[in-house]
């Protein structure tokens, strides 16, 4: 008589030992109180992927996939959800969007910055890239490396933050002032090698640089 048609991780490991020393299926289930198909299921099981666990199960069915939640970085999740339904016709609720995008490990965050690279500016960095890729430290330490740069003399990166009533916008504690055009900049100019650096240069007016 068959009291149970599921197997502890134990008994699964029993019977593919039995199986391995001639057993069939029919005494196997006897042995261990199941029914024939229960053993046939866990055979074809671990001839497939040589496991005894069961295979992960779906659960509920996602509406929207990785690919979809990964398709705009710079999008609210509110324009995410209708520029998802405008093409898919797949209609999700906002949250469903942060779901998926929180399941991928995408968190907001501020993007980092760069210069803007062309094909030439890549293709022209790869070619110095690769000749230069076995050299030893003593040819980079006779290597001087230059750089300038411009600063604002005032600058505001949007972060302030105050404390106020709702009619107090305009109040003079409250407003943040600036001056037109960041109140002016420098241009400075430095170097650094393997051992030593420049002194911070401040330039006056244009820099031009003779190679």
């Amino acid at each position: 008589m068959v009291g149970r048609q599921k197997l502890s991780l134990l008994d699964r490991g029993r019977a593919i030992g039995w199986f391995q020393d001639g057993f069939g299926v029919r005494e196997i289930a006897r042995r261990l109180l199941v029914s024939p198909s229960v053993i046939t299921r866990l055979r074809q099981r671990f001839q497939a992927t040589g496991r005894v666990q069961d295979r992960p199960r779906p659960g509920r069915r996602k509406k929207t996939t990785a690919r979809q939640a990964q398709a705009v970085r710079t999008s609210t999740a509110n324009r995410i959800r209708r520029q998802l339904r405008a093409a898919t016709n797949t209609n999700v609720s906002t949250q469903t969007v942060r779901n998926r995008l929180h399941a991928a490990q995408h968190n907001a965050r501020r993007p980092s910055k760069r210069p803007k690279l062309t094909l030439v500016h890549k293709r022209a960095r790869r070619v110095w890239s690769r000749c230069h890729i076995r050299w030893t430290r003593q040819q980079w330490a006779v290597v001087l490396f230059t750089d300038e740069s411009r600063y604002s003399l005032e600058h505001n990166d949007g972060r302030v933050r105050v404390w106020r009533r709702q009619g107090e916008r305009y109040n003079d504690d409250c407003i943040q002032h600036v001056t037109a055009h960041g109140g002016g900049s420098i241009m400075v100019w430095g170097g650094i090698s393997a051992h030593h650096r420049t002194p911070l240069y401040l330039i006056q007016g244009r820099l031009t640089l003779f190679t």
